[in-house]
């Protein structure tokens, strides 16, 4: 008491005006305020709480207890304080009258021209356009809702207009109560489980073990990265009444950057521009051309002349580009706290469930690469692929009309070697992994999605009310009925019109999906033509391998017909999706994003079905060919089987359409970019980019995509389907997407922070219908999988005749000694002079032995022609067929039975976060209890000081 009566607390500094202000910039008291009587009998407590009754003016309450028990800090002032943007220190420092800091404000860009109040928003418009009036209207309701507006002409072109918009603090404060804006009030208690000493036993050995390892190489320095410590604070629904319980120290940075955005754009989008209650909104201005462009601002350069190991960050933008966006971090985990703070939980979400997604594909990738390697160490002692290259004395049929020669077995011994490494043995259990990998990545991405809504308090956030679309107020305006959950009118769609509109919607997406088979029976006529052609061609490598030219080519138009018809299917999208009129953007959303992922996934997967499920499955037998218009003979496998060609179809597709989605995502903005920064170079001299404020550098970038997230997330979806749906097929494939992912992460981060406008900061809970699509995918991948083994593979065949028809028959046995002789049973006998006339080729065979053939054979299970019945399937053929159903509903069952109990074993929600959300709710509401006490005791001490006590009071 005697310290605190002479004045001196903690160092600091307090001035009493007479006029009943305090300057609140320090905790020492002058000796005039204090009341006439003896020192010790002043009691400190009175004291403050005079203070605080004289300063009820002020917005925020400096609790020195509570600065003490919750030492959450802002973020900002924890970044370097010589090149920060907006410190947590700034307005104590312009207070004080320091004139760099405001110098500073005013160049940057990112503050008015009085360098205090910091741009919170931009909208952009052209003086030309004529739409004035209704611009003024909006502005003019824009400041009657509190909001501060500045206006500056470009520095390039003096027509484009730049809006400035700033949020007082008052208004920050109304709208964050009404958006139930969480914010921080309390350092978070963790709960700890109790610990067997067994378990302790086995951390113990672990963290001796850990130390004979690098620590921890894939995390960032945590020197680097600031502490956001409101990531381990309790928040709760902002409230101005209840203000003195959440931590402010300052209240500029009190509301970060991506929530004063996101407050100014709930404002934006209710204000009216003309009478009318459809006359409302920023969005409408922007579809009418009122404003340009409507975005808020990057927090300065991603790019800083000095270290940020020696110098620190300037800003988090400048932080997000070292730590996250640059190449020289791509083996690090992401900052997903920093950039859930700068770009907000919706891009967040993505980027987790993204990085998430890569980490599940290294068990994939390894597994994939050991069958792979298996096939490789197994090759030499294949007996399949040994008999193939030593049948120089089988001559196979021609696989085209005319043009094709007689080939022997052993000139296709390459293909038989490339077949084994991904059709061997360790195919089946890769299948099943995957599988079962599908379930697993999905049931622990909830897991970790709870995880991540937990620490980003989405546990208990609700969406705001669904606004009903403009276009589906301006249809539907002159039918109303009540809401029953607001209770208001609003426009009503009769059922009949829904229906109506539904079936013709889902008419144009069946008939784009026959577009789509259209395309690839286009393809298939390429193919059956062309092998005739390659098969006349002059060059002796391209006639001896006319399959694998007429494949590769094929592949390559139908990757350009794949990108041709997608630039279609999002116009039709678009046309199918407004015709239905949803009511929602929500649902909007949701409906054009099932109609786009349809599209692209069957016109992606088209061709790959056919190859794998019809080509060489319908072509008949030598002598009665099955043709097209009874003029074309369908194709034909190759004699080392159809897996090949769906191995050359999933690599060239998969390469190729990653490869120019990357060019795509990054490529095309880094050419925009630069040619506009070209354009003010010629008009304007290298030295004026320099000057230009931050406004004008953001609007000459790119816009986001119209559509936010969706070309991201669905070019990760159809991966996930390439990786999945015919992995047994390409057991490569899950490693190709990981090494694109690894890729695809920076670039995206990249993108995002360097070529692209800062996008509104929103909140999402999860990744909306995508998790959904990816259970589907899951489903599939699981029928495709079954079925590429039992039919297009060799699998089945080779069982079969292990265990009944080789020299193991009848033994149980199923190993490389009893598939001997496989190759000669796999393979049929045609009579020559059994050929149609226009399939009869130009060559007799003389060329083999010296004397025209006789017979040739081809890849089936059927008769030889002096049987009985020529050409009938024989008995092997049935088994072959009872087996690969057999293995069909075996495998399915198995997989499916598998899928299920891994689900119902993992629970959704981890019993440790489980436990710490019952025990924050229990904190919670302890704390706010006593917090409401103690400002009730200080009231009541308030007023008997006043000698204004009443009775019955509590407590």
């Amino acid at each position: 008491m005697e310290a605190s009566s002479s004045g001196i607390t903690n160092g600091k500094t307090k001035v009493f005006h007479p006029e009943g202000g305090v300057d609140l910039q320090g905790y020492q008291l002058d000796m005039q305020i204090l009341p006439d009587g003896p020192k010790s009998d002043v009691d400190f407590s009175e004291i403050l709480n005079a203070i605080q009754e004289m300063a009820k003016d002020v917005n925020i309450l400096f609790d020195e207890l509570e600065a003490v028990n919750s030492p959450c800090k802002d973020d900002d002032s924890l970044l370097h304080p010589g090149n920060l943007t907006s410190t947590s220190d700034d307005a104590s420092r312009l207070e004080a009258g320091g004139e760099t800091v405001l110098e500073r404000n005013k160049s940057d860009g990112l503050y008015f021209r009085d360098g205090k109040c910091r741009i919170d928003y931009i909208l952009v418009y052209r003086k030309s356009n004529p739409q004035t009036e209704k611009r003024e209207v909006f502005e003019r309701n824009i400041r009657a809702e509190g909001l501060q507006m500045e206006k500056e002409s470009s520095l390039v072109n003096s027509d484009i207009i730049f809006v400035k918009l700033h949020a007082p603090w008052e208004v920050l404060g109304r709208y964050a109560e009404q958006m139930n804006v969480r914010m921080p009030f309390r350092r978070k208690i963790y709960y700890l489980p109790r610990r067997y000493k067994f378990m302790s036993r086995i951390d113990k050995q672990i963290s001796r073990f850990r130390r004979w390892l690098p620590k921890k190489p894939m995390r960032l320095d945590k020197e680097t990265l600031p502490d956001l410590e409101e990531n381990d604070c309790y928040t709760a629904p902002f409230s101005q009444q209840r203000i003195h319980h959440f931590i402010i120290h300052n209240k500029d940075t009190f509301f970060n950057n991506a929530t004063r955005s996101r407050i100014v754009h709930h404002i934006l989008q209710r204000i009216k521009y003309e009478e009318g209650k459809n006359k409302i909104g920023l969005n409408r201005l922007l579809t009418n051309g009122s404003y340009e462009a409507a975005f808020p601002l990057h927090e300065g350069s991603y790019r800083s002349k000095n270290s940020i190991r020696t110098h620190g960050a300037e800003n988090h933008r400048h932080l997000l580009y070292e730590c996250w966006a640059s190449w020289g971090v791509w083996y690090k985990y992401q900052p997903l706290d920093l950039v859930r703070r700068y770009f907000g939980e919706k891009i967040g979400l993505y980027f987790a469930w993204l990085g998430w997604y890569t980490g599940m594909l290294f068990p994939a990738a390894f597994i994939g690469l050991f069958v792979f390697l298996y096939g490789i160490t197994t090759l030499d002692h294949c007996q399949v692929s040994k008999e193939v290259c030593q049948a120089t004395d089988i001559i196979m049929c021609p696989v085209c009309d005319k043009y094709c020669p007689f080939m022997r077995l052993s000139d296709s011994c390459v293909y038989a070697k490339v077949t084994h490494l991904f059709d061997n043995g360790a195919t089946v259990f890769f299948a099943v992994f995957m599988a079962v990998w599908a379930t697993v990545f999905l049931e622990f991405w909830k897991r970790r999605r709870a995880v991540i809504a937990y620490d980003w308090d989405l546990i208990d956030w609700e969406e705001e009310e669904e606004e009903i679309r403009p276009q589906f107020e301006a249809k539907y305006s002159k039918k109303e009925r009540m809401n029953p959950i607001s209770g208001k009118p609003e426009p009503y769609q009769a059922f009949a019109d829904k229906c109506s509109r539904l079936i013709v919607s889902a008419s144009g997406i069946f008939f784009m999906i026959c577009v789509v088979i259209a395309a690839v029976f286009g393809i298939v006529i390429y193919r059956v033509v062309t092998v005739s052609t390659f098969a006349a061609f002059k060059w002796a490598l391209i006639r001896n391998n006319s399959q694998v030219a007429t494949t590769g080519t094929a592949v390559c138009i139908n990757f350009c017909i794949i990108m041709l018809l997608n630039v279609l299917y999002e116009k039709v999208a678009l046309l199918l999706t407004n015709l239905e009129q949803p009511r929602t953007e929500p649902e909007w959303e949701n409906s054009f994003t099932l109609k786009m992922f349809l599209f692209q996934f069957v016109n992606l997967n088209s061709s790959t079905f056919y190859i794998a499920f019809f080509l060489g499955r319908f072509t008949g037998h030598p002598g009665a060919y099955l043709r097209l218009i009874n003029r074309w003979r369908l194709e034909e496998c190759h004699p080392s089987g159809c897996l090949i060609d769906l191995c050359m179809q999933m690599g060239i597709i998969m390469v190729l359409k990653q490869t120019w989605n990357n060019f795509m995502e990054l490529g095309y903005p880094l050419i925009q970019n630069w040619w506009t920064r070209r354009k003010v170079r010629q008009e304007h001299g290298p030295e004026r980019k320099i000057n230009f404020p931050q406004w004008e550098k953001d609007y000459n970038l790119q816009p986001m995509n119209a559509y936010g997230l969706f070309d991201e997330y669905l070019e990760m979806i159809l991966q996930f389907g390439f990786t999945t749906i015919f992995v047994a097929a390409f057991p490569l494939a899950p490693l190709l997407a990981l090494l694109n992912n690894i890729i695809e992460i920076r670039l995206d981060a990249y993108k995002f922070v360097t070529q692209w406008r800062r996008p509104l900061a929103s909140r999402a809970k999860d990744i909306g219908i995508w998790y959904g699509i990816l259970e589907g995918i899951g489903i599939l991948s699981v029928i495709t999988n079954a079925f590429v083994i039992a039919i297009t593979s060799d699998f089945i065949p080779r069982l079969v005749y292990a265990y009944k028809y080789g020299p193991c028959a009848g033994q149980g046995e199923a190993g490389q000694k009893c598939m001997v002789g496989y190759v000669n049973a796999s393979l049929s006998v045609f009579r020559i002079s059994d050929f149609e006339n226009r399939s009869e080729p130009e060559s007799d065979g003389s060329e083999f032995s010296g004397i025209p053939l006789k017979y040739c054979r081809y890849r089936d299970y059927r008769d030889p022609p002096h049987s009985l019945v020529p050409y009938g399937y024989t008995l092997q053929f049935w088994h072959v067929l009872a087996a690969r159903l057999a293995f069909i509903i075996v495998f399915e069952h198995l997989v499916f039975c598998i899928k299920h109990l891994i689900s119902y074993l993992i629970p959704d929600l981890p019993k440790d976060l489980r436990d710490r959300m019952r025990r924050e709710k229990y904190l919670i509401q302890e704390m706010m209890y006593e917090a409401e006490l103690e400002r009730l005791q200080k009231e009541r001490k308030e007023r008997k000081k006043n000698g204004k006590a009443y009775h019955n009071e509590w407590p």
